[in-house]
């Protein structure tokens, strides 16, 4: 009897060259191929001719690559009457059958009457009956029941994150999901985070297609995330003896990496179908700006999308890709089943993951901490589903200090680090559990246990147990304030310097008030404000001195945040921090730092370096764009010509006499590896590169930028020191006058306070400004290494400690009252550091 939509007959052989399209034609067209060997005939058939080849288990099952090896056997066992199941990966996608297991099951009047619908079959339209077409395949509701009963569960790929996993269902096969996230909001981690939970937990292959990223880069990402890790240090090449371990021990996962050139997304589709019991794919990244040298970027990714969704369904496996961006115009563009969309929240630690599918729209929202320093996400559990504003947030418990804690304890707690004695591991372990669990009984339970935990433990000296340490210290002060009579411990800090509490308030700016956006009265000490105004209108550029509000959400504006000042928070390695208590005569109380210096650095005292009006002598030359920044995107080179923010790798230092060149900057890389970084930034690294102490200029990934202008505030720095001249001789209140009112004009060029009145808002101009003073800091200090002074501290633009002869300062710096000029205190090594009116 005939044997509708067969293949005409081929040899054993020739199927099996030809096994990979065979098998693609089954799924998607419905055929059936005729096979012989000898005598032996079998069928190369859809699923939908045995419904029960779908179940797991039920028939021998071979994948693709390991069938078209023992294809001669197979096609015997199969002529024999023994059903044999081909996979891709998990997934069953074809049968081989023997040539009459299904010739009862068609009707001679389906062979007689072509317009017949056979159950599961397929048809042609009238208008194709003679064209040769090949038909469709149609499917009974019964066939679409019988499948989805015999598959069961899906068991497919998850993020590892329970609340995400319960919002999204996990990673379904045949579907794209994708993740919108706009830049440094960590879209790329969840890519990631799904990676390695099917590779390193599930054992399950994966392919990830890297487009941005390189090998490198994703391997530090995966072990700074596995051990806890600090993503920055790892960028410099520097890890531990135990992150080396766990690298060794990751050598054979199932993770494939694609970060070859040209990498696109036909390219991925061919590569995919070789990739034996391949579970899942992981893009990363579609890039929504047009980069030449990325064809997963611009004005190309809705092609690209539509082919990850045609790979996604004709293997059967699921597409995780992630997008660069939130915007909704280029979304709708894209072929998406489903969309995880990341947005931040009112609180700095949590950002919200809409789901939503392409026929429903948000289906559910789940929480999730950044933990960007350790390239990851942490679960923060799910959210109601529908609800995606603020009022969804979990219910929050536990005090800054306490969270602290919990996230400094996780590679311990994790299992990912050793070292701590089980009962306190116990104790933070309960901790991070009460915290998740929004639970305050629980956690106001383990309080006593916590203070006592806080006092006990001996931590390694590397970057884990220095921060663990400065969050014990940090939380045994804190009890120690609400307890009367209860002395706080002193512990070494965290190697970027020292804990900042309330109580550190003499070098904090105070609040800007209403009322300080107004010009100063007639006569005043120091009309700073006036001069400052004064200066911007004279400038022959026209320059914008505020930004629209509404335009203030988009563009370059959100990109730009405090910690592009770029200034150290850094202690000599080899040097001991410890805060301790001190009381100023005023009464109130305040922790100062305390140095104590190795017996290797021979005789010397600590000389304490402050410098004179570092803001506005960094006025006098401030490399800013007057006027709006336009994106640029990539640039080849730095241009000289140019100024505005720029988005680079960190560049490798490996100096540990000098903190990095970038300073706090490096502390905060987006999910890339990649950091934001102002003009003067970019003018230190190019100097430090042409000197020799840097190999080559990082690549600029992305960029804002206008015409540069340099002279913009010099009529204020010119003022302001002729005013620093007369007033510092004066001193008392004129003088106090004239510092408060320079410090308020210079914060107002950019007020955070919303409700905040102001004659500026130029974000880029203020931290070009505090960049500059940055950058000048770290240099002044870099030649007096050079010169072979040694460094002990170096901090915020203003504070240097040596360690020197007794009333020897370094010659790189000028003592006096002027700007640019310091003024030089020397004390003995574990004397208390004072500071501002101390």
């Amino acid at each position: 009897m005939s044997q509708p939509h067969e293949e005409a007959a081929m040899n054993a052989t020739e199927a099996r060259n030809d096994l990979f399209s065979l098998v693609k034609r089954a799924e998607r067209e419905g055929r059936t191929t005729l096979i012989h060997k000898h005598r032996e005939r079998a069928l190369l058939a859809p699923l939908d001719r045995l419904p029960a080849a779908r179940k797991a288990d039920a028939f021998p099952s071979h994948a693709l690559s390991a069938a078209q090896k023992d294809f001669g056997e197979l096609i015997t066992l199969a002529a024999q009457g023994q059903p044999v199941v081909l996979r891709r990966g998990r997934t069953p996608v074809a049968v081989l059958l023997p040539v009459d297991a299904t010739s009862g099951a068609l009707s001679s009047d389906t062979a007689a009457h072509t317009d017949a619908v056979p159950a599961g079959g397929a048809v042609k339209s009238p208008h194709d009956q003679d064209s040769g077409n090949v038909p469709r395949r149609l499917a009974t509701l019964g066939d679409a029941i019988g499948a989805v009963l015999a598959s069961g569960p899906t068991g497919g790929p998850t993020f590892g994150l329970p609340g995400l996993d319960a919002a999204t269902g996990g990673l379904q096969s045949g579907r794209l999901t994708l993740v919108a996230a706009a830049p440094n909001v960590g879209g790329s981690l969840l890519g990631l985070a799904a990676a390695r939970q099917t590779a390193l937990v599930d054992n399950h292959r994966v392919l990830y297609a890297a487009s941005g990223p390189n090998q490198a880069d994703i391997m530090r990402r995966i072990i700074s995330a596995e051990t806890g890790g600090d993503y920055p240090r790892l960028k410099q090449g520097r890890l531990t003896q135990h992150e080396q371990q766990v690298a060794q021990e990751l050598v054979q996962a199932p993770l494939l990496i694609d970060d070859g050139s040209e990498l696109t997304a036909e390219a991925i589709a061919e590569t995919a179908p070789y990739v034996q019991d391949l579970a899942l794919v992981v893009v990363d990244r579609l890039q929504a700006t047009h980069n030449a040298r990325l064809p997963l970027s611009g004005d190309r990714l809705p092609d690209a999308s539509q082919i990850l969704a045609s790979l996604a369904r004709t293997l059967h496996v699921p597409v995780l890709a992630i997008v660069d961006s939130a915007d909704p115009t280029l979304l709708g563009l894209l072929d998406a089943d489903v969309m995880l969309t990341l947005a931040p929240t009112e609180d700095p630690s949590k950002v919200q993951v809409t789901v939503a599918e392409r026929d429903f729209g948000a289906i559910g929202s789940a929480y999730l901490n950044p933990d960007l320093l350790h390239a990851r996400f942490l679960d923060a559990g799910a959210a109601p589903v529908g609800r995606t504003d603020g009022e969804g947030t979990a219910r929050s418990v536990g005090s800054a200090v306490e969270r602290e804690l919990a996230e400094a304890a996780l590679p311990y707690t994790s299992g990912a680090r050793q070292g701590l004695p089980a009962s306190v591991t116990h104790v933070l372990a309960a901790l991070r559990t009460a915290l998740a669990n929004g639970d305050q009984e629980a956690l106001d339970e383990l309080g006593p246990s916590l203070a006592e935990t806080a006092a006990a433990p001996q931590l390694p000296d590397d970057d884990e147990g220095r921060r663990l340490s400065a969050a014990l210290y940090a939380y045994n002060t804190a009890v120690s304030a609400d307890t009367p009579g209860q002395p706080a411990a002193t512990q070494p800090t965290a190697d970027s310097g020292h804990i900042l509490d309330d109580e550190d308030d003499e070098e904090a700016e105070e609040e800007l008030q209403p009322g300080d956006e107004e010009d100063e009265p007639e006569g005043a000490v120091f009309p700073a404000l006036k001069i400052l105004k004064d200066a911007v209108a004279r400038s022959k550029m026209h320059p914008i001195k505020v930004i629209r509000i509404e335009e203030r959400e988009s563009g370059p504006w959100p990109l730009i945040n405090e910690h592009m000042d770029g200034e150290p928070r850094w202690v000599h390695p080899d040097v001991t921090s410890t805060r301790v208590p001190f009381i100023r005569e005023n009464g109130k109380r305040v922790r100062r730092d305390q140095l104590d210096v190795p017996d290797t650095f021979g005789e010397g005292v600590l000389c304490l370096i402050d410098r004179n009006g570092s803001y506005p002598s960094a006025c006098s030359a401030v490399p800013l764009a007057p006027n709006k920044l336009l994106h640029t995107g990539p640039l080849a080179a730095f241009d000289k010509a140019s100024a505005g923010i720029y988005l680079i790798d960190i560049p490798e230092w490996n100096r540990t006499d000098m903190p990095h060149p970038l300073g706090r900057i490096i502390d905060r890389p987006d999910d890339q590896g990649r950091v934001w970084v102002t003009t003067p930034h970019i003018k230190q690294l190019e100097k430090l590169v042409r000197e020799g102490h840097l190999a080559a200029m990082p690549v600029i990934h992305d960029s804002w930028t206008g015409k540069a202008n340099e002279s913009l505030f010099k009529p204020f720095y010119e003022a302001t020191r002729k005013a620093r001249t007369e007033l510092v001789e004066i001193g008392g209140e004129p003088y106090k006058a004239y510092k408060t009112r320079l410090s308020i004009a210079l914060r107002l060029l950019w007020p955070k306070r919303k409700e905040q009145k102001s004659p500026f808002w130029r974000s880029d101009w203020r931290m070009s400004m505090v960049a500059e003073a940055s950058v000048r800091h770290w240099a002044v200090a870099f030649r007096a290494v050079q010169d072979g002074h040694k460094l002990i501290a170096l901090r915020n633009v203003d504070a240097a400690v040596f360690w020197t002869p007794p009333g020897t300062p370094p010659a790189t710096y000028r003592i006096g009252t002027g700007f640019g000029e310091v003024k030089a205190k020397f004390i003995q090594a574990g004397e208390m550091i004072p500071e501002g009116d101390d």
